[in-house]
């Protein structure tokens, strides 16, 4: 534990910034790295962006198209293919997203040990948020919903990523993988993070997880919300488990949009943005960073999911669907 509480510190100590300051810095990194990498060439974007199923033909064609360059000419290529392509290859298998439920359930326990019993770790990370933090702080029964909250979402993805799961081939780049762990890593600490002041300043006692306790009108809205989005999610991932491999949705959920198991991921995070806002606060700004990252992501595997299915099914399959956000985008 000791180290554990001493990479935390050292990670914080090494930014010279608030450690809230420092988790939304993260999570808007993290997004601008994906616009970032969204503006490659074709070439770049087929090798590290896509993966999964819609990443099979283009493997296959790339493959392709490099044995028929290989056999046609005699020229050795440049050192500047030859590296993108090592790079490219260092990827892991597609059955590596369970990871990233495995940690966010193990990193939503460790936190709640943490907050509970006011750990060394909580510590080192609470001490480091600013007095302006501390002084608009969530309440107690806050920091215990949002936790809760995301503490089922890691446990139900986990065991949809068990349920709905089928042998696959596909992999996906390693930063990928990365990223998705840092994120839920991330997330586990955003969901408390803004009511350090309060966890701060007395122990979560028994009284505080009384179900007799009157829900906050911000609560009595957007719990609901949550739990909708959340069972809408779930049905949305059994019926894809549910098709043939590479079959074109006709469920009633993607009537109108592309992906609409990720529009449920998007209204998530934002129900437990609204959730956990401080006190004189409208919005938990640390979540909304997160949910930048989400929909930013999301969006971009959209994209490619929806230029998949076109060149799979033909653009009238696509026709009258947004891709993730209905009236938006």
């Amino acid at each position: 534990m000791d180290v554990l509480t001493g990479l935390v510190d050292t990670a914080l100590a090494s930014t010279h910034m608030d450690a809230i300051d420092a988790l939304r810095a993260f999570f808007i990194l993290a997004s601008c790295t994906i616009l970032s990498v969204s503006l490659l060439p074709d070439s770049l974007h087929s090798r590290f962006v896509v993966y999964g199923a819609r990443a099979t033909s283009t493997d296959s064609k790339a493959s392709s198209s490099a044995a028929t360059t290989t056999s046609s000419s005699s020229t050795p290529s440049s050192p500047a293919p030859r590296v993108l392509d090592y790079l490219a290859s260092l990827r892991v298998p597609h059955s590596y997203f369970t990871q990233f439920y495995v940690a966010s359930a193990a990193a939503s326990v460790f936190w709640g040990v943490q907050l509970l019993y006011r750990g060394a770790a909580f510590q080192a990370f609470a001490t480091r948020v600013s007095p302006e933090h501390l002084q608009k702080s969530m309440t107690i029964n806050q920091v215990l919903l949002c936790w809760t909250c995301m503490f089922l979402q890691g446990v139900r993805r986990l065991y949809e990523c068990f349920a709905f799961s089928r042998p696959s081939a596909s992999r996906m780049w390693f930063v990928h993988w990365l990223v998705g762990l840092a994120f839920y890593l991330g997330m586990s600490v955003a969901v408390w993070a803004e009511g350090a002041g309060t966890l701060l300043t007395r122990p979560i006692v028994l009284d505080d997880v009384k179900v007799t306790i009157a829900p906050s009108l911000r609560t009595f809205v957007f719990l609901p919300v949550f739990l909708i989005a959340s069972g809408l999610q779930h049905d949305g991932h059994h019926y894809l488990f549910s098709l043939e491999k590479y079959t074109l949705p006709t469920h009633p959920l993607f009537h109108r949009v592309v992906c609409p198991h990720y529009t449920a991921e998007c209204v998530i995070y934002l129900s437990l943005a609204f959730m956990a806002a401080p006190r004189g606060e409208l919005i938990n700004k640390t979540i909304l960073a997160a949910l930048a990252f989400v929909t930013i992501n999301l969006g971009l595997t959209t994209a490619n999911t929806r230029r998949w299915y076109t060149q799979k099914f033909g653009e009238d399959s696509m026709k009258g669907k947004w891709n993730m956000i209905p009236g938006i985008y």
